[in-house]
């Protein structure tokens, strides 16, 4: 959290929050994915927050160049190709929040980053994740597109950047009240 800091702080951006995070612990958040720096953005709210967590990653960005940094961040890796990584992936999570009380869980619920209007399509990871582990999942949305922001960077005037926090959203409907959310959120700007 501290490198995401030090780096927004580089480029002269600055994160606005609209909403709030719950208080507690134990949430999935599902976040909207339009550029590197989303983590980056998201990880400088949780460091205010006193928020942990882990990020989920597929596994082919553990396979590439960077892959070391997924994993020595904490990341927590899940092979789509596979049945026993999956297997696997949903025993480490189950693990990890048995073991840890003030945790959390980040996924990007449209999977790649998304470069177009619109979402992508939503895959079931999110729900799963959730259901399996009985957390509750709130929606962010992220408003901007901050690969053009950082294309520009570092900023002479201070850049703000928006991420809007939802309200918790029921498991058993999570891909309609994300989609909803992340509509009239983006509606709104």
């Amino acid at each position: 959290q501290t490198y995401s800091n030090n780096v927004l702080e580089f480029l002269n951006i600055e994160v606005e929050l609209v909403g709030e995070l719950p208080d507690r612990d134990k949430i999935l958040y599902a976040i909207n994915h339009r550029s590197l720096l989303d983590i980056l953005v998201m990880e400088n709210i949780f460091s205010q927050k006193n928020k942990n967590g882990t990020w989920i990653a597929k596994q082919d960005l553990f396979d590439a160049v960077y892959g070391k940094f997924f994993k020595y961040s904490g990341c927590i890796s899940v092979d789509l190709k596979s049945g026993k990584g999956l297997l696997k992936f949903f025993k480490d999570i189950k693990k990890t929040l048995s073991k840890v009380d003030d945790f959390n869980i980040y996924i990007f619920p449209e999977g790649e980053r998304h470069k177009g209007d619109g979402l992508q399509e939503f895959q079931n990871g999110a729900s799963k994740i959730a259901k399996a582990n009985k957390l509750d999942v709130v929606p962010v949305f992220i408003n901007d597109r901050l690969e053009d922001i950082f294309k520009h960077a570092p900023y002479k005037e201070t850049k703000i950047v928006q991420v809007h926090i939802g309200d918790i959203i029921e498991t058993n409907n999570l891909e309609n009240e994300y989609i909803s959310f992340m509509n009239e959120t983006k509606g709104k700007n």
